[in-house]
């Protein structure tokens, strides 16, 4: 495979971006976090590499095709000469830019700081493509599959409204939470038992760990105090409340975290969770108005009053809905093993340790 060297100014040309216009439309604002909103004008064209310049997502990368608002926290970077957009953006996003920023606390890119950066990268067109065709085509599948997932998860929840929501019985039994539902509030182990080699359990602390349907694994801990159970309900109890997912395995759940189960069947992870959501706008009033330092105690959730559906109800609605909700679970498990599988290759194609045919 043939490389060169160069400086970055050899093969992108950078630009800035332009404070977001405040008429709205059909075009993507892109900050430095990603899309913003949306406005009427536009101020880039074609295939466009974003780069976060300032703040929190100083570096981050984004691509887009279509005409677009870069705004003033952000650059813009087009391919130079020959060279490939959609390669350039996976070289970009490989390179971690924010490595480079200028400052810690608040850190800052700029085009001279961009141009300055030596590199190395492949040379022949033809290879280019072929690498950011192979990258491209995994960021599609798991872009699919993310959205699959979101279809899914509304398609469930409407038929939780319509059921249990929009078609309630007056005669339908009123009592607590605890009534229907076993929980466990969460205990944080000591600090010095986590690690992150793997060595005891997941431990999951609060929403920080939440993504969408599951948490991300963020550390483990050898002196688990508190446990939820594959597939348990959990709900971020403290800074702030109203954050949920689902055990993605037997974990320690921090003094941030609460899990939920069914009572009558623990097995039904369905209902419980689409139960939980819709209880979700009054769990969050626990929070302390217009703070971050909001919390949900074990009492709150015990004086939660909830209309208690028939159990044979319950059952059919989980016998129903739940294959719903395990192709959300199936995709999920995909969508992280297409990522392990991206974020393997990407350096390894970057720097010719691994070739594609082409």
């Amino acid at each position: 495979m043939s490389r060169i060297k160069c400086k970055l100014s050899g093969v992108v040309k950078f630009g800035n971006g332009k404070t977001r216009p405040k008429i709205e439309g059909n075009f993507p604002i892109y900050g430095g976090n990603g899309i913003l909103g949306y406005t009427s004008e536009t101020n880039y064209y074609g295939e466009t590499i974003v780069l976060g310049r300032v703040g929190a997502y100083c570096g981050a990368v984004y691509y887009e095709d279509k005409p677009i608002w870069i705004s003033d926290n952000a650059l813009s970077a087009k391919p130079k000469n020959n060279n490939n957009a959609k390669y350039l953006y996976y070289f970009l996003k490989n390179l971690d830019l924010n490595q480079f920023a200028l400052g810690s606390s608040h850190p800052l890119i700029t085009q001279t700081l961009l141009n300055s950066i030596e590199i190395e990268l492949s040379k022949e067109e033809s290879e280019q493509k072929a690498i950011a065709s192979v990258l491209s085509s995994l960021d599609d599948k798991i872009d699919l599959l993310h959205r699959q997932n979101k279809t899914l998860e509304a398609m469930a929840e409407t038929l939780f409204r319509q059921w249990f929501i929009e078609e309630a019985d007056d005669s339908w039994e009123v009592g607590k939470l605890p009534d229907e539902f076993n929980f466990t509030m969460g205990v944080s182990p000591p600090g010095n038992t986590y690690n992150e080699d793997k060595i005891g359990f997941p431990m999951y602390q609060g929403n920080a760990d939440f993504e969408f349907r599951f948490p991300k694994r963020r550390v483990y801990t050898t002196d688990p105090k508190r446990f939820a159970e594959k597939y348990e309900t959990l709900v971020s109890v403290r800074a702030p409340v109203g954050a949920q997912n689902m055990a993605l395995e037997k974990c320690c759940i921090g003094r941030g975290v609460a899990a939920f189960k069914y009572k009558s069947d623990n097995s039904h992870y369905t209902y419980t969770y689409f139960k939980l959501k819709s209880l979700m706008e009054e769990i969050k009033q626990f929070n302390e108005t217009g703070t971050v330092f909001g919390s949900i105690s074990k009492g709150d959730f015990e004086d939660l009053v909830i209309t208690i559906p028939p159990p044979k109800l319950v059952d059919k609605f989980q016998s129903e809905v739940k294959s719903i909700d395990d192709k959300v679970i199936i995709n999920s498990f995909q969508i992280t093993t297409l990522e392990k599988l991206r974020d393997t290759l990407l350096p390894k194609l970057m720097s010719g340790e691994v070739r594609v045919c082409h």
